[in-house]
């Protein structure tokens, strides 16, 4: 199990006249980019899987979390610590504490204990409430005045407003999804020592910084389950197939997620290789180390739930859902006097049965869907 060895104290913030002032401005200071997170616990209910859910939504996730029981609250307390982690989120406020319950308090101390962030605790009371002094207690915290460290809102600056994304709500072929579906079998655990991509001559697919960021942000807003989000970004960044991503293990990922292997014993595709990591697939993979780290199971594939899951999309549908896929083949020109505008078609995933030379490369006309390119010499 991950703990902090030694988090910081927790801050107790006292309004004592319960000013909207103070809670404007610890709204205004809500910027998970910045590694701040500002929550304001759904009101009218003490469950503690709904105060996770409140965490994972200004994280950015989808909430509810499919795939687990609803009752289940083990499971998206510990995706909101794999996310805090793997974000480097730092601070992490939380308005209207005065209301929490000790079992709420306890899952917010034992976040903290997790992931060292810095917890402060806003009380719109003049003192601290009785039952949150008794679990602070053993802990330690310190005092501090709304006004002190909530002097006042501000509007939001540009910057602080949502970027521009060109490529928002459109499909992306993408060449490297093209051998991602496979079905030559399982292949077993493989403890080689892998060169690296670079020196086996495969070169990773190619992406405009536009298209990495659009792909970024379309993972980091489609679940809130870290295998998934680290297993489509790994296929994008390595044209690997569905059998090689099976045989990733956490031991298989660098620290800091700067490089992650790809096993082939069964000498099907390239081989075993290990591929750098772009700065923006590392959130994910680090995720979902973290992951296998707080749920204890270290051992089993990277890419799979560390939690018994049910229902959860595969990776393909995973990437529809993100509007990622292959590029398609060409659709038949509408026939004369019928209508030029066509519902997009059913996504074709090709059968890889093995890994070939391909241009890895975003398709630069992002309207179209050009067919995939033809295979080229088998590498032995």
């Amino acid at each position: 199990m991950m703990t902090c060895p030694d988090p910081p104290p927790v801050t107790v913030v006292l309004d004592p006249f319960d000013d909207a002032l103070h809670t404007r401005a610890a709204l205004a200071a809500h910027d998970p980019a910045a590694g701040r997170l500002t929550i304001h616990p759904t009101p009218g209910t003490d469950s503690t899987i709904c105060l996770a859910y409140d965490v994972l939504a200004a994280l950015g996730k989808p909430i509810p979390v499919s795939g687990y029981p609803g009752r289940a609250a083990e499971p998206p307390w510990a995706l909101a610590a794999a996310w805090i982690l793997a974000t480097s989120t730092t601070h992490l406020t939380v308005l209207r504490a005065h209301l929490l319950d000790t079992r709420r308090l306890q899952d917010l101390l034992d976040l903290r204990s997790r992931t060292g962030v810095r917890l402060a605790l806003v009380c719109h009371r003049g003192t601290v409430p009785a039952p949150v002094e008794r679990m602070l207690a053993p802990a330690g915290y310190q005092l501090a005045h709304a006004r002190a460290v909530l002097p006042g809102s501000q509007k939001p600056s540009l910057s602080q407003l949502p970027p521009y994304r060109p490529l928002a709500g459109r499909w992306l072929p993408l060449s490297a999804l093209t051998t991602l579906v496979a079905h030559d079998g399982r292949d077993q655990r493989c403890r080689c020592t892998a060169p690296t991509a670079r020196a086996r001559g495969f070169h990773p697919p190619q992406m405009r910084a536009s298209v990495s960021e659009e792909i970024a942000h379309r993972l980091h807003a489609a679940t809130a389950h870290p295998h998934l989000a680290a297993e489509l970004a790994t296929a994008v960044l390595t044209a690997a197939s569905t059998t090689q991503l099976a045989t990733v293990h956490l031991g298989d990922l660098t620290p800091g997620a700067t490089a992650i292997t790809l096993h082939d014993p069964g000498g099907l595709r390239q081989g075993c290789l290990t591929h750098q990591v772009p700065s923006w697939a590392r959130p994910f993979l680090l995720a979902a180390a973290y992951l296998r780290g707080i749920a204890g199971v270290p051992d089993e594939p990277l890419f799979t739930p560390p939690f018994p899951a049910s229902g959860l999309p595969s990776v393909t549908r995973f990437a529809e859902t993100c509007k990622l896929r292959p590029p398609q083949p060409r659709r038949s020109r509408p026939a004369v006097g019928t209508r030029r505008s066509q519902p997009p078609g059913k996504t074709v995933w090709p059968l890889s049965a093995a890994h070939y030379h391909y241009p890895w490369a975003v398709t630069e006309d992002m309207r179209g869907c050009p067919p995939p390119p033809s295979p080229g010499r088998r590498r032995t």
